[in-house]
């Protein structure tokens, strides 16, 4: 017998299913790795550690997760074309290293006043950051080149040996007798620097020729694709960054928060998982104009969602507060009315980030933008609000994802009234077609 879920991977590409393990591994990291930390570090040494991961995961993935999908878009379109991916590669990497020379520039110049403000003046994990940086770049320009030569097996094979490496090295760190937070922070340089390996060497393998794309062609969407998933980033770690920048002396509440945040953003690992065979179906139906598929595979899509959300959620708002306690060491300063506004931001987020991505394959970038705007500038101004600073900053990420989920909804509305773009002013990114 088959049931909804059943169906809905027996529909997955085999691609997505040999992504599937890797991106498994790589979302077990995140806890694993946060939680060697907890048990390896003092409170105040691994609320620093807490606040790098939340910034590498929301800075560093809002700047470079759009170089793999424009990387991606362009090489998928070269091979079809019979061209081979390195005139598209060496133009993506000038621009990802241009973008890598300003942000490091920018840690450099404000390290000391970083360290102060989220580090407790560590400026080993101001290092750290930069370092972090440079892995996700050149492992977003290494994913991006697998994915659109469909080598999805060396992609999802890069994914798990860079979520491997960071379980494997964080808990040989106090095996060793070290602890010290800017070993773990390290961690974060190695391990995706590591990993990219295996996808430059499959991908320098390929010496077909072509021209090279036009900046024009390399640059298009790019910039609003970036706007958006820095937003989207900010938003999903506002939680923490709120505190840590507002309330700095609360190191037992800063590090329990990002504990927090880690669990109740379970339902977006699992989600991340099946995302591009969702996307592929929406944009297949908006460009072959099939507008009753689009809204049933948008339905079944937040169907999902909710159902993923509840699933996780109801078991992380009764046991979340004990949980942080055992598996990351975290002081007992959260309740669960804590976990249930995380949960319920959790959930706005994530269908914010479906009906963004229906506006995606509508080529609808400026309305997700926009939306994301929107939310933002909601979030920025309930945590703002007087009130004690745990539960400022929970509602400010519900109130943030809630806007700019009802905003998408609104533009998704106004854009499928109108008439399908034609398939030329498809937009979607390729890492989900």
């Amino acid at each position: 017998m088959t049931n909804p879920v059943s169906k809905l991977l027996g529909a997955l590409p085999p691609g997505v299913r040999l992504v599937l393990g890797g991106t498994v591994v790589l979302g077990a990291s995140s806890y694993i790795f946060l939680a060697l930390a907890g048990h390896s570090l003092d409170t105040d040494q691994v609320a620093g550690v807490n606040v790098l991961w939340t910034l590498v995961m929301s800075v560093g993935y809002g700047l470079f997760t759009p170089v793999e999908l424009e990387l991606n878009r362009l090489v998928a379109a070269r091979d079809v074309a019979g061209n081979g991916p390195g005139p598209a590669i060496r133009r993506i990497l000038l621009a990802t290293l241009a973008v890598l020379a300003v942000v490091l520039a920018g840690v450099a110049v404000a390290a000391r006043p970083i360290a102060d403000r989220f580090f407790d003046g560590d400026l080993g994990l101001v290092a750290g950051l930069g370092g972090a940086m440079v892995g996700l770049a050149i492992s977003s320009v290494a994913r991006g080149a697998l994915a659109g030569l469909g080598h999805f097996g060396a992609y999802g094979m890069q994914l798990a040996v860079d979520g491997g490496l960071r379980i494997g090295l964080a808990a040989l760190i106090p095996l060793f007798g070290v602890h010290s937070p800017t070993a773990f922070a390290l961690i974060l340089v190695v391990a995706p620097l590591s990993a990219s390996v295996i996808g430059l060497r499959k991908v320098i393998a390929d010496r077909r020729g072509g021209p090279a794309p036009v900046w024009r062609d390399v640059t298009a969407g790019l910039g609003l694709l970036t706007a958006s998933m820095l937003l989207s980033q900010l938003m999903v770690n506002a939680v923490v960054v709120s505190v840590s920048g507002l309330s700095p002396s609360s190191k037992a509440l800063i590090a329990a928060l990002a504990n927090a945040v880690v669990l109740a953003r379970v339902p977006l690992f699992a989600y991340a998982a099946i995302q591009a065979s969702l996307v592929s179906s929406l944009s297949g139906a908006a460009a072959a104009g099939n507008q009753a598929e689009f809204r049933r595979m948008l339905l079944r899509t937040g169907g999902i969602v909710v159902a993923m959300c509840a699933a996780a959620g109801v078991p992380t708002v009764l046991l979340g507060p004990w949980a942080v306690q055992v598996l990351f060491k975290a002081q007992d300063v959260l309740g669960a009315t804590d976990f249930l506004w995380l949960v319920a931001g959790t959930l706005c987020f994530m269908l914010a980030t479906v009906f963004g991505q229906a506006l995606l394959s509508l080529g609808r970038h400026q309305r997700q933008l926009f939306a994301w705007l929107a939310g933002t500038v909601v979030l920025v101004a309930v945590v703002l609000l007087p009130g004690e600073i745990a539960t400022r900053a929970e509602l400010a990420y519900l109130a943030g994802a809630g806007v700019s989920a009802a905003a998408m909804l609104w533009a998704l509305a106004r854009s499928m009234a109108a008439p399908v773009p034609a398939v030329a002013e498809q937009r979607a990114p390729l890492a989900a077609r």
